[in-house]
């Protein structure tokens, strides 16, 4: 969620990074000019790891219980996997570096997972045949997969070698000239960050309610929003560390990562009422018998 923006340097090329870190230009390309911003990668790299870990725990909790079609809203996990279909449009628009690109391929393929999950048990605990689910599952992975593919080989020509920019997706490149206008891409990326993390945002609301209408958190991992939790934390951190381009002033360059920091930061703050779901609903809930059960009565 959220990832950066980068374009490529040719490996251990720091003409466009004076004083800049040679270790982290070779290995992620990206311009550190201090502690400050090999602080932000560090903390980026981390909040990347702490995504990517977030669904295994649910998918543990899902197959332990058996109920999450009860226990997750379904709009929840949609929101979800429409905040990351964006990001992932976006990071080819942006021409992200590939670990970013590959990163939001993750992401859908484990909301894909998410959902499958959710699908195979609310129909599994309705008596009916899951096939169909699996079948669904696997096309939209290869379908997933496919069009990333198709996307690569468009945007590979469009790169410029030769030109490094930081993470904000509107920065405004500095030459000899002055400033140059925005591109087209870049705006499109920035808007389609905006709908990203209003997205993300609204899909913990149906979750909210769902806790609340069962009084019960039976069935939903805490590890998943602890990680997302933590995850959404550092990105934020790393965000605020790094330095703001040549010629850009600290308010310009927060204003040109509001998106992505209302996304992470706004997140943190709904996974917090959750967080206090899972306290206030820890000794009234149902057992994951009588869950099963009453599910499949009704």
């Amino acid at each position: 969620m959220g990832t950066g923006s980068w374009r490529f340097l040719p490996p251990g090329n720091l003409s466009d990074c004076p004083n800049g870190s040679q270790w982290v230009m070779d290995v992620f390309n990206e311009c550190a000019q201090d502690g400050w911003d090999v602080a932000s990668i560090i903390l980026g790299l981390l909040s990347i790891l702490c995504f990517a870990a977030a669904s295994f725990p649910q998918f543990y909790q899902a197959c332990k219980t058996g109920i999450m079609d009860r226990a997750l809203s379904i709009y929840f996990l949609l929101g979800w996997l429409g905040g990351d279909l964006l990001n992932l449009i976006g990071s080819f628009l942006a021409d992200q570096l590939p670990l970013q690109v590959y990163t939001a391929i993750y992401y859908v393929l484990a909301d894909l997972v998410m959902l499958a999950l959710y699908f195979y048990y609310k129909v599994k605990n309705r008596g009916g045949s899951t096939a169909p689910i699996n079948f669904a599952f696997l096309f939209l992975s290869l379908g997933t997969l496919s069009t990333v593919s198709f996307m690569g080989r468009g945007t590979a020509v469009a790169q410029d070698p030769l030109v490094f920019k930081g993470r904000s997706l509107l920065s405004a490149h500095v030459n000899e000239l002055g400033l140059k206008p925005f591109s087209r891409s870049e705006i499109i990326g920035f808007t389609i960050g905006s709908i990203s993390s209003v997205l993300y945002l609204c899909s913990r609301v149906p979750q909210i309610y769902t806790n609340y209408k069962r009084k019960s958190t039976v069935g939903v991992s805490y590890s998943l929003f602890a990680l997302v939790m933590l995850g959404n934390l550092l990105y934020g951190l790393s965000v605020l560390l790094k330095n703001p381009e040549p010629g850009q002033g600290e308010g310009d360059y927060v204003l040109h990562h509001l998106p992505w920091l209302v996304g992470s930061l706004g997140v943190l703050s709904l996974d917090v009422v959750i967080s206090f779901q899972f306290l206030a609903y820890r000794r009234g809930s149902h057992s994951t018998h009588e869950e099963r059960e009453a599910l499949l009565d009704s």
